[in-house]
């Protein structure tokens, strides 16, 4: 590792405003008291070890999640600095952990670059934490300090020596503050997988000592990678089919910016480019994303050109066409990043976009003169975009054209509701006639529309776009929900500006099948129309399993679990079950009208799971195994988290 400096004491924490608010209006400082601002927290306490890391200080963070729902996070970086803050007048510690952005990482001496200059710091997790525990090991020696709300129940205390350097957090979220204290597991295992991807070499650990093993021992993982962000695009893009032996690798450093990326084009017909500044994911992309853009665009169109690869088109190709099947993991480091909004989504640095255009533009240029074979294979699948885009403009806009010719063109089996307010509208995606007849018969006609799917819907992983244009439920889909696709300098985005209903429900039966048609929707939404489940517009509906009748009364359930407990409810614990009666539900339309709208339709008792993206990589990654051609990758998947699979309600 590379020492930048070793000059890291009290004099370097900077405090910059007090605490006093946190508690009152947490959601301001976390984005939400709800399972995502939960597991803030974890980020803003590991952001400040990785800190450490891309300093040069730190090469292991280890994560453990207690039985009590608290959190220890470890790293083996310098030590927060113990000493005397001069204008405090207190340990250093002890402002890093009650003052609010206080830390090295505003000193640019301390720390070149951070993730966390938009992030409220360790002392943000200390006022949202019942307790904490921070311990220190550092100049041979062991320091603690304990807290509770935020403010300190000890002073900083030597307890112990140590020759091992670094600072151990410890902490247990306040159950008086978050809606749910429990720490998901995949969540957390999944952002110590890309921080690994992320920063090649750094080991991560992850103990949960919840769950335990056949063997005995805790569930746990350990995440490492050498090859950082090549490795990274092989594992997003292990279902699909790539035709380069090995990702181009782009890196490069301008002005104090850092450039890394990896690209590896795939036989596939999606475009995924991830982003990230200090380690930190950009949804929206931003200045960094917009310079790869331009580097692809100008440097395959100036091969393509000079190559006459172009010259027999009819039409122009686009920037879009060259990203098609693209899988692409776009990485900077900046010492003084600018972004737009506090969530961190859209990077704002202006000379950014310059900088990674050079630095992969330099890399393509060299790629191309020096792989004939890959380039020419590269542009014939730009080609074939550019003319498979072609077509689905003109399907697109034919279906399109047609609904507008028809004064909205809505489909025939859909049966309206009586609302043309989209915002307490909903719409029912039902598998078959027989349900959706049960559904129309149930629903509340004043809000609720009913759109029944004849079978399996068109698998989109599986066809290019101009088919999927064909398929008379994906129309009926675009037709019912009123959205349609557009072109925006040069991108294709989805309007929503005439979005009929709000609320999007599937509505399936509660069996393979059932699944596999919602997988097979979900699949179709997040490819083409991403939009909608970004706005927390998709839900999936939760028929029940069972009915337990005794006499005259009766309970549904959702699960196993509820299932017996209902018979142990009716049999009073006597064991005698004779006089229960059991009805498992294998599809909507064994309900009677009014059964369905009690369980599922109706706002007041039923149970809508809303469909969200926390992690579009991973969603496209699964999205794409799932319902992808290659099958190991799908098998080993299957047979990896079978063990873990549970019932969600």
């Amino acid at each position: 590792m590379t020492v930048q400096n070793n000059d890291y004491g009290a004099n370097k924490i900077q405090a910059l405003e007090g605490l006093e608010a946190v508690r009152k209006r947490p959601g301001m400082y976390i984005g939400s008291t709800d399972i995502k601002g939960l597991h803030h927290l974890v980020w803003e306490v590991v952001d400040n070890s990785i800190d450490e890391h891309l300093a040069g200080h730190c090469d292991r963070i280890d994560m453990i999640v207690h039985k009590d729902q608290s959190m220890t996070v470890k790293d083996n970086g310098r030590g927060i600095p113990v000493g005397l803050h001069e204008k405090l007048q207190k340990s250093a510690l002890e402002v890093v952990m009650t003052v609010l952005h206080a830390g090295g990482k505003f000193d640019k001496d301390t720390y070149k670059v951070s993730g966390g200059l938009h992030g409220v710091g360790v002392s943000c997790v200390n006022a949202l934490s019942s307790y904490l525990k921070a311990e220190v090991h550092r100049e041979g020696k062991v320091f603690t300090q304990e807290y509770s709300q935020g403010k300190p129940t000890t002073a900083v205390l030597e307890v112990g020596d140590s020759s091992d350097t670094g600072t151990y957090i410890s902490f247990k979220p306040d159950a008086t503050i978050f809606e749910t204290t429990e720490f998901k597991y995949d969540t957390l295992a999944q952002r110590l997988k890309e921080l690994a991807f992320l920063n090649k070499g750094l080991y991560l650990y992850l103990v949960d000592e919840r769950e335990i093993e056949d063997d005995g021992s805790f569930r746990s993982e350990s995440f490492h990678s050498e090859g950082g962000l090549v490795e990274y695009v092989q594992y997003l893009d292990e279902s699909r089919t790539a035709f380069l032996e090995e990702p181009i690798y782009v890196t490069g450093k301008k002005d104090e910016v850092e450039v890394e990326v990896a690209m590896q084009y795939n036989t596939g017909y999606s475009e995924n480019i991830y982003s990230f500044v200090n380690n930190i994911a950009t949804k929206e992309g931003g200045t960094h994303v917009s310079g790869f853009k331009r580097a692809i665009t100008r440097e395959f169109s100036k091969y393509g050109n000079d190559s006459g690869f172009f010259s027999k088109l009819k039409f122009t190709v686009s920037g879009e066409d060259f990203r098609e099947g693209l899988t692409a993991v776009v990485s900077v480091k900046v010492p003084e990043p600018q972004f737009k909004g506090q969530t961190k989504g859209e990077l704002g640095n202006s000379e950014v976009t310059s900088i990674v255009s050079q630095c992969v533009g330099d890399v393509l240029k060299h790629y191309l003169e020096e792989n004939p074979k890959k380039a020419k294979q590269i542009i014939d699948k730009v080609v074939l975009a550019a003319t498979a885009r072609e077509a689905a403009r003109k399907a697109r806009e034919s279906v399109q054209r047609k609904n507008v010719l028809a004064g909205g063109g809505l489909p025939g089996k859909l049966s309206d509701c009586t609302s043309k307010d989209p915002t307490e509208s909903e719409i029912f995606l039902v598998e078959g006639d027989s349900a959706g007849g049960t559904a129309k018969q149930g629903r509340d006609r004043h809000f609720q529309a009913i759109l029944p799917l004849r079978g399996k819907i068109l698998n989109v992983e599986k066809a290019l776009e101009h088919k999927i244009y064909d398929n008379e439920e994906i129309k009926n889909m675009f037709t019912a929900l009123g959205v349609s696709i557009e072109e925006k300098d040069g991108e294709r985005v989805l309007n929503l500006d005439k979005l009929r209903y709000h609320k999007i429900v599937i509505m399936t039966d509660a069996d393979v099948d059932g699944s596999h048609i919602t997988t097979l929707i979900l699949t179709f939404f997040f490819r083409y129309m991403r939009a909608l489940v970004e706005r927390g517009h998709i839900y999936i509906a939760a028929p029940p399993l069972y009915q337990v009748k005794k006499g005259k009364q009766s309970m549904y359930c959702w699960n196993e679990d509820e299932r017996k407990a209902a018979i142990e409810a009716y049999t009073q614990g006597s064991g005698n079950d004779g006089s229960v009666k059991i009805q498992r539900y294998k599809g909507l339309g064994e309900m009677n009208a009014e059964q369905l709208w009690d369980t599922t339709m109706d706002p007041v008792s039923r149970i809508l799971r809303q469909v969200t993206i926390d992690d579009a990589m991973e969603a496209d990654r699964v999205f794409s195994m799932l319902m992808g051609e290659e099958v190991p990758p799908r098998r080993d998947f299957i047979e990896r988290n079978a063990k873990y699979a549970k019932v969600d309600i």
